[in-house]
This record gives structure tokens, sequence and C-alpha cells, in this order.
């Protein structure tokens, strides 16, 4: 009976040290790792050199890059401007990637708020509104983000220079009225919108509107919330250009700052934020408009120069182009300057983390955090297969417990 446990167990160490020792062979086929220390220094290491897709891992790179070229406390501004003479209301977007339902309404109180306003001190004859312009010229027309798909799926959402809700209108089916609805209760289904907007069969459907609807989308919630907050609007909602100047604008700033914004972006790995904030750069960067080749040049740019990273080669934001390369030693230099934010990341145990998923590519980039309270970069990148990936967590898990005893 001895014999036998003895057996068994040898058995078993020897399994299991055949799973790491094929999983780390595959993976030095294809793949990289590197784990070290919060100074930089490599505790494992295998292909750290190699050049490979980082998938949404990126991320965390284009996280960095706007934090240090905006700051964590940056606030978006959308500017409205209303001409007395015309009565048009004109709204111009500079790449807020959170314009949601509730920014807009409040947005939207603001600008009766000064409508009114003006009306009681005899500088306007009434608050009415003919016609609302919504001015996209920020950012240059029908950008295409590389490995972005062309279906009708949120997760497809294209950028723009203002964009109400990603873009999207959540719905679900009212039984009782036969007809779809609302699923949220802060944004409505006005009736322009369900004319247009065909939804699928399921109960419930995030829809990404068409191009022409994503031009006039926030326009259309503005008119809404105007209505309701008692501005008579007599025309409709167009597509134009601003016509106010610094002095006469009505500024909103947006309760979100690049900090909150950059949690989102990690937490749900949402790829409409992640290249609303690279196109952004670039028109920060190379001024107006943005354009998709400005917004990559700034993030090559500021991994070369900023961070000093060579050979690095970014198609764009969110991770989605598998033209995107990245060598494991350089997302682990990426991490320890993104380590004051490391929080942002998500968290499961003593494990701050990014993962990424493509076709046959399976990422994840973080830290471990030690023992020690010290925090142990890793970064593992496996291309053209998965195998092995718990595995490899587990080692080098297992490393970082070593490392990190008191």
């Amino acid at each position: 009976m001895k014999n036998k446990i003895q057996l068994y167990l040898c058995l078993t160490i020897l399994g299991l040290f055949l799973t790491i020792f094929t999983s780390l062979h595959v993976c030095a086929q294809s793949s990289g790792i590197i784990l070290s220390d919060d100074q930089g220094r490599t505790i494992y290491a295998k292909n750290p050199d190699k050049p490979l897709i980082p998938a949404s891992t990126l991320k965390i790179l284009t996280s960095l890059a706007a934090i240090r070229t905006f700051g964590p406390n940056f606030h978006f501004q959308t500017l409205a401007y209303y001409d007395k003479t015309t009565l048009n209301l004109y709204l111009k977007g500079f790449g807020d990637p959170l314009f949601i339902s509730e920014e807009i309404t409040k947005f939207a109180h603001r600008i009766s708020s000064h409508l009114f306003k003006q009306v009681s001190e005899g500088r306007f004859s009434s608050a009415v509104i003919r016609n609302i312009i919504v001015d996209q010229t920020y950012f240059t027309p029908l950008i295409t983000i590389p490995g972005a798909g062309s279906s009708a799926n949120p997760y497809d959402a294209t950028n723009g220079a203002l964009c109400a809700n990603f873009n999207t209108i959540f719905l679900k089916w009212n039984s009782q009225n036969k007809q779809y609805i609302s699923a949220e209760k802060q944004t409505p289904f006005p009736d322009i919108l369900a004319q247009q907007i065909t939804p699928g069969s399921r109960k419930t459907d995030r829809i990404l509107l068409s191009y022409e609807l994503r031009q006039d989308y926030p326009g259309i919630l503005m008119h809404y919330f105007l209505k309701e907050s008692g501005i008579k609007i007599t025309g409709t909602v167009q597509k134009g250009v601003f016509a106010g100047s610094d002095k006469d604008c009505i500024v909103y700033t947006s309760s979100f700052s690049l900090a909150d914004i950059v949690k989102k972006l990690l937490k749900f790995s949402n790829n409409f934020i992640a290249n609303q904030l690279m196109l952004t750069m670039g028109a920060r960067t190379f001024g107006p408009p943005a354009t998709l080749e400005k917004g990559r040049s700034a993030l090559n740019a500021f991994a070369e120069e900023t961070l000093g990273l060579r050979g690095v080669s970014i198609i764009e934001g969110s991770g989605l182009s598998r033209r995107n390369q990245v060598t494991p030693a350089q997302m682990r230099d990426i991490l320890i300057s993104f380590m004051p934010w490391y929080e942002f990341l998500r968290r499961d145990g003593n494990e701050f983390y990014k993962t990424g998923t493509l076709s046959d590519v399976r990422s994840r980039a973080g830290f471990f955090l030690g023992e020690d309270n010290r925090l142990y970069p890793f970064v593992i990148m496996l291309n053209q297969t998965s195998t092995g990936y718990d595995t490899i967590r587990a080692l080098l898990k297992e490393k970082v417990s070593k490392a990190s005893q008191p």
C-alpha cells in the first residue's frame, strides 16, 4: 500500500512537471512571458523581446497615454451656442466618450436655464429654438478602426466628435403595447428613432445606430430633453458648423474625470472608449480634425519618445487589430509606468489585471501584489495557441510568492 501511494505521488508530480514543461515549450514557439519586480528586474522570462499581438492588453498603453496627455483630473467639454437672430441652437463635441443620457439631460437643463434667464432679463424676446445644429467636425467623418467589424452589434460602435450613448440605443419589447420601448428609464425612444430602427426578434436588444442617425442622435436627445424642460422647438435636428465664439458659448463640463473614464475603459474593456481617447489625443497633439493616422501617430510617439520603447507598432488604441505589435518586455515597461494607477485594473485576489482575446490570441497583463506589499508586473502573451494559459499563471503566482517572502 505504501509503495502504491509513493508511486501515485511520483506520477502526480511527474504529470504536473510535464504539463508545465509542455505548456512552456508550446509557449516558447509562438508566445512570450515575463515577470518582474517593481524595479523592472526580471524574475522569469520566455521570449521577452519577441513582437506579439497584445489584443486588449493594449488598452493599458492607451490609458496611460491619455492620463499622461490630459491628466487624470481632465474633464471633456461640449459647447452650445444659441443664435438669437436665427433662433438656432448649435452643439459642438470634442470626443467625450461618456456623453450619455444623464449628461445630456444636465446639459439641456443648463441650456434651458440660460435661455429663460436671458428672456427674464430682456436680452431675448422668447425661449424658442428653431433648429438644433450638430457640429461633428472635430473628428473627420467615417473613421474606420482596423480590426473592427461592420456589424450592427454595439461592440462595433464607431467613433465621432459628438456621440450619444456610444452611438447605441437599448430597447426592450413591450408585450402590452406590442412595440419596442427604451430599456433605460433615462433614455427616451422618440418617434423619429422608432420610424428608422428595426430591432431584431430578441426581447431586449442594444442596437448600433446607422451612420446617419449617429450624426443626429445627440441632437435628437437634446431636442427631447429641452422640450421636457419647457423649451419650444419648431424645427428639426440638422448637421452643420458651430456658429458661436468662446465668449458667448454655453460650456458643459462632463461629470466624469479622465480617471473615471479610464476605470470604465479597463473594467469593461470598451473598444469605443479606447479609440475615442486615441483619436482625441491625435487631435490634441497634431490639431483637429481627429483622424486615425493622427491618433495612432500620437500613441506610437508616446510609446517611443516618452516611454523609450523602440519598434512598437500601434495601429489603433483598443487592441482589435492583429497588426498591433508589442513585446512582453515592452508591455512590462508600460506596466511599470502605469503603476501609480494599478488599482484602475480589474482585481482578483492579489492580482490586478487586463485580459485580451482574439482568434488564436490570449493575453493577460497586470500586477501581482506580493506578501511584501510590492507590485510584481507580469505579461502573458499567447499567440496561435492558448495551451497552458492557466498553468503559466499558476507558475508565475508561485514565483511571486517565493520572491515576496518576508
